[in-house]
């Protein structure tokens, strides 16, 4: 896989991820969100198992030849990064605007850098710290924070920006060191539909009927966004280190927000417009620097 390809697979995740923000706000009329979670995970796996057996069963032997321990416990980690970072920006939507919930998101783009220079001793290029800081403006400008109100809920985004940043870095590991990308995704969204199914069962109501009602928003959330979404940012990372991935990802604001234009007819104003391009200008910072250097 070229880094091409690893590029367009991030932007196609990105849109993903992007769109479904509106999916993850309008599916908890009747139901909550660690039922919405539940569900949408398991359906994601439903989609990706039989892909698994189709592409990637064959290769298990040859790339368990090396540390099958470090692979579960990488896992493991990968699961429940992704566990918490969605469990604690679902809760978030109800106690707050999918703005803030946007804007709030994105932190997970300074931390993925700061956490890989305190915790890896790695170095970084030097573009990625100017596209952050581009990245956040742009966010800024993209969601009209300027006229929100900072809610108990925008706390939980950002803590749920933590993790997120986790799952990026936690990827970044395990895609190099193993090629099963399906495996990887399957693994992760089980995981996440358990702890949220065990958490559903105890705090919330399941009932089958007011999951029905919400069916539109659970199956695109499930099977697009739980489920493909994250094997192509597997994919994405296998050619992209974590920090300028960080950046790339960051462009789902700028997706929501057209989505948003578009299936919600909300007006873009002329902070919008600016906000996409700041993003636009830090993400192709962060890529193209690096290739001129090395040119």
């Amino acid at each position: 896989m070229t880094k091409t390809t690893s590029l367009l697979s991030a932007l196609l995740c990105t849109l993903i991820w992007g769109t479904t923000f509106i999916a993850q706000d309008t599916g908890m009329d009747d139901i909550g969100p660690f039922t919405f979670n539940a569900v949408r995970f398991f359906i994601g796996f439903l989609a990706i198992i039989p892909l698994v057996f189709l592409f990637e069963f064959k290769k298990f032997k040859s790339e368990f030849k090396s540390d099958t321990k470090t692979f579960g416990i990488l896992s493991f980690l990968i699961g429940l990064s992704l566990f918490l970072g969605s469990a604690l920006q679902q809760v978030a939507l109800l106690y707050t605007d999918v703005a803030n919930a946007a804007f709030f998101t994105i932190f997970y783009v300074p931390m993925v850098p700061i956490i890989i220079f305190l915790f890896k001793q790695q170095s970084i290029h030097w573009s990625v710290w100017p596209s952050v800081i581009l990245c956040l403006i742009g966010g800024y400008l993209l969601t009209n924070f300027q006229d929100a109100t900072v809610r108990l809920g925008d706390n939980l985004v950002v803590l749920g920006a933590l993790f997120w940043s986790t799952h990026i870095i936690f990827t970044g590991m395990i895609i190099k060191k193993y090629d099963l990308p399906l495996t990887l995704g399957a693994i992760q969204t089980l995981i996440v539909a358990l702890f949220s199914f065990i958490i559903a069962s105890i705090y919330e109501e399941f009932i089958y009927s007011n999951i029905l009602k919400e069916i539109n928003s659970i199956l695109y959330a499930g099977i697009l966004s739980g489920g493909f979404a994250f094997v192509l940012q597997i994919y994405a990372q296998k050619n992209i280190s974590p920090a300028p991935a960080a950046i790339v990802f960051s462009l789902e604001g700028v997706f929501a927000t057209i989505a948003a234009w578009i299936l919600l007819s909300q007006i873009l104003d002329i902070n919008n417009l600016i906000g996409c391009l700041f993003i636009l200008f830090g993400v192709l910072l962060s890529q193209l620097m690096p290739i001129l250097k090395k040119n």
